[in-house]
């Protein structure tokens, strides 16, 4: 065996997804595998235990392989800070910034990493199953490419492509996407996934006979329409599990919506617990009726904290504090509540003032602090990691939290993941409800967020092995592409 590219039609086709349930799937059956994004764009980023920094997409994929996450399974990371800039993490560290007039001719060096990732990966695994971005149809960055068809050519891996039914136009989309690719990398496109389907699958056979027919190319399956599948959401902004949920009944909790949000995978533990309703807002008479919010990271603190502000979101905030109504800021959202911010390294705004919710002056560090702490609240362990320039130091006397501080119904920690401990999330939010007035009290037989991951990626691999034609997916791993697979044109020009 080798290696595989799960590519898609689209972002959010279920890439990210499928590459986990492939990965949970083999190593169900023995097969060392591992998961690998050669470069990634997202806010949402774990830390190693090595303490290197890397997509949560790649993080939960080794978590699905059984495997420890490493650096070299997401050797590059771009994490946008405004609509022009990304700052780059190569090999788990920081490594600069790439400007959008740079994408596609100053990677080259980056694609060397990624490249020197993957042949270092494959020597000790027998299997790598490798995620693509976006589309490998986007010809304008085809000569820079490295994580799509380019690393597809490099290692003569075989792709497949995912589309997702339920955005409409899959059909299209597939047979656009190979018409779009030059002939060499037509070469390598061996197969198409059809994702998120719901209804009956005869009435799609049809369509399905007619893709196979005009590209030469086999449908392995119809994966459908899974339910519980959104924990650790790539994108930031999508957390497909519960933006579309609405307050009322139970524990309202209202997420603020950065614009740079980073890492808000954090309020998936409380979106999983029963009872508890999470929404995304921008909304100041949301984040106002609201039992709980929640201020999560930041990637840009201090554009985020102003965009706050021009919404009218910190008046809301400030009367939630003065009437005792529960206010949580995480990392980025915990610098917000504090006094002061001095910011020369990401913003370069210099000195700013915060929300004055909680005592502490933030200071922005060149060196980035990745950490893995552990440590104890009314006694229940908690495990989390730490990604932040920005520090906070205390001016005055206050409460601990975890830590960070408490100041009656406000509470802040620069700590992420510290919610996906279930003994301390459930006494942190019965503690939160009291403040509120609220009478919530955590399901006794609920559970554990741990499990749900589990129970999650379980379910991924089950669809992977009851929906696609497996002996083929194995068939690709073993001998790649077969080598007669017919041109569509038109091709690139």
């Amino acid at each position: 065996m080798s290696g595989l590219l799960v590519a898609g039609t689209t972002s959010d086709a279920g890439k990210s997804l499928v590459t986990a349930g492939i990965c949970r799937w083999l190593a169900r059956r023995g097969v060392r595998v591992a998961p690998f994004k050669a470069q990634n764009m997202s806010n949402n980023s774990m830390v190693c235990a090595d303490g290197a920094e890397i997509g949560r997409a790649q993080w939960v994929q080794a978590r699905a392989a059984g495997v420890e996450p490493e650096a070299a399974m997401n050797p590059v990371l771009l994490k946008p800070g405004s609509d022009r800039r990304s700052h780059v993490v190569a090999l788990g560290k920081p490594f600069g910034t790439l400007e959008a007039g740079e994408y596609a001719t100053g990677r080259a060096g980056l694609a060397e990493i990624a490249f020197g990732a993957f042949e270092d990966l494959r020597t000790r695994f027998d299997v790598v199953v490798c995620e693509g971005a976006g589309s490998p149809a986007e010809i304008n960055l085809r000569g820079g490419d490295y994580v799509n068809m380019g690393l597809a050519r490099r290692f003569g891996l075989p792709v497949l492509v995912v589309g997702d039914i339920d955005r409409g136009g899959v059909l299209a989309a597939m047979f656009g996407t190979l018409a779009l690719l030059s002939a060499e990398d037509q070469a390598l496109v061996a197969g198409w996934v059809v994702n998120k389907f719901r209804g009956d699958v005869g009435l799609l056979r049809p369509g399905l006979d007619s893709l196979e027919k005009i590209t030469g190319r086999p449908v392995l399956g119809v994966l459908p329409w899974l339910d519980r599948v959104w924990i650790d959401s790539e994108d930031a902004l999508a957390v497909a599990g519960w933006r579309r949920e609405t307050l009322g009944g139970g524990l309202g909790v209202a997420v603020v919506r950065f614009p740079r949000a980073s890492n808000a995978t954090d309020v998936d533990a409380l979106a999983a617990e029963p009872g508890v309703t999470v929404t995304l807002t921008a909304d100041p008479d949301v984040v106002a009726a609201a039992d709980i919010v929640v201020l999560p990271g930041s990637r840009a603190t201090v554009a985020d904290l102003a965009w706050l502000r021009e919404r009218g979101l910190d008046t809301a905030l400030t009367d939630r504090a003065a009437a005792g109504r529960p206010v949580l800021g995480i990392c980025g959202g915990y610098q917000m509540l504090t006094e002061s911010i001095v910011d020369e390294i990401e913003s370069g705004a210099g000195e700013v003032g915060g929300l004055g919710l909680l005592p502490g002056r933030v200071t922005f560090a060149a060196e980035k602090v990745l950490a893995r702490p552990a440590g104890a609240w009314r006694g229940h362990p908690v495990d989390a990691y730490e990604i932040h320039h920005g520090s906070v130091i205390a001016t005055t006397p206050a409460e601990s939290f975890l830590d960070g501080r408490r100041a009656g119904a406000v509470w802040g920690t620069m700590w992420h993941g510290a919610f996906e401990n279930d003994a301390f999330r459930r006494a942190w939010l019965t503690e939160a409800a009291a403040q509120a007035g609220v009478g919530w009290t955590p399901a006794p037989d609920a559970p554990g967020f741990g499990e749900l991951r589990e129970e999650m990626l379980d379910k991924l691999a089950d669809a992977v092995d009851e929906h696609l034609d497996t002996d083929l997916l194995r068939t690709l791993l073993e001998h790649g592409a077969p080598p007669d697979l017919p041109f569509v044109p038109p091709g690139a020009p």
